[in-house]
């Protein structure tokens, strides 16, 4: 009976030894830690875990301590670290078809938004930019829009004088054709630029109104749809292509439109507490004059896809489609 006892432990000592974890990733992304964007991949990575019953374990290296924002999709390819989830606009004429989805007026939340971009790759239109890497989901923050500090921007002609800190390429185009400065520059240093006048304003989402504390800087809002900005959850390729089967099999299981619907509802969530945080403080948000906004975005719509045509990319044709995603996912 002993020597049972004794074989039966070995066997089961053994067997926990088999389901350590095989792979330990290192997730690297710009959040912090507090942030719900951050739970939101804890989330996800407490469910592979378990999934994979404890053989896949994910570390996390937020705020940039693994590497910086504008070099992680490269430090994911040179596998610095095994996955990263970041902005592709960081990367400047990298992913130019994936940047349709922030051209004005395209997704009106960040479930549409997300719905859009994930049916954009699952339709194969944007997989050539990615074949560097694995990409596990792709989803986009809610609609940006237009914050002010003194005064309050009815059409785009009063944007003329001002200096914006603008998002993407497309929105400083827009900027700069209304006779306004647009600033580059990264969203944590918004508040000390608007509350020291460097910034008269700032394109944003509500979720970033919130969550970089600009709603007590500006107080003047247009819900005008100036962008939504894209983001990829990516892994490193060979790293997943080396994978057993089976655990290949759970990451598949943890990519695409669950988990790319997952963050958008984060964001979608923030974004009506920022947006209740504004109202709470009694400041001015105005809907905007869409007959003013839409020759404005007509023309910049236009310019980014002739950008693109000019690089001999299909730019009409994926722009056609995600309209078409538009118009097929729920609103």
């Amino acid at each position: 009976m002993r020597k049972l006892i004794t074989w039966s432990l070995g066997i089961l000592l053994s067997t926990s030894t088999a389901h350590a974890a095989d792979y330990n990733l290192r997730f690297s992304h710009f959040w912090p830690a507090t942030s719900g964007v951050h739970q939101g991949f804890e989330q996800w990575a407490n469910s592979l875990e378990s999934a994979s019953q404890g053989r896949i374990k994910v570390e996390f290296y937020p705020a940039q301590t693994l590497t910086k924002a504008p070099k992680s999709y490269d430090g994911v390819k040179k596998r610095i670290t095994d996955i990263t989830a970041t902005v592709q606009g960081y990367n400047a004429n990298r992913f130019p078809l994936t940047q349709i989805i922030e051209l004005p007026g395209m997704a009106d939340s960040a479930a549409h938004g997300s719905c859009i971009l994930q049916s954009m790759y699952d339709d194969d239109l944007l997989s050539y930019e990615y074949r560097d890497t694995q990409v596990l989901f792709l989803f986009t923050h809610g609609p940006g829009y237009l914050h002010t500090r003194n005064k309050a921007i009815k059409q785009p002609k009063d944007l003329a004088g001002l200096k914006i800190r603008r998002p993407t390429t497309v929105v400083a185009q827009l900027l700069e054709s209304q006779g306004a400065q647009p600033v580059g520059m990264p969203a944590p240093e918004t508040y000390p630029a608007l509350q020291r006048g460097i910034l008269d304003g700032v394109a944003f989402p509500w979720e970033a109104m919130k969550g970089f504390r600009t709603n007590e800087q500006a107080s003047f809002h247009n819900e005008v749809n100036l962008y939504t900005l894209s983001f990829v959850v990516a892994m490193n390729k060979k790293l997943y292509q080396d994978m057993p089967a089976d655990l290949k099999l759970i990451m598949q299981e943890h990519s695409g439109t669950r988990w790319s619907q997952h963050m958008a509802q984060i964001f979608d969530e923030l974004d009506s507490q920022g947006r209740a945080q504004a109202v709470a403080a009694e400041h001015t948000i105005s809907s905007p004059d869409l007959a003013s906004w839409q020759p404005v975005f007509a023309q910049s719509i236009e310019n980014y896809l002739n950008s693109l045509e000019q690089r001999r990319l299909p730019s009409r044709d994926v722009y056609q489609r995600a309209l078409e995603f538009s118009a097929s996912c729920t609103r």
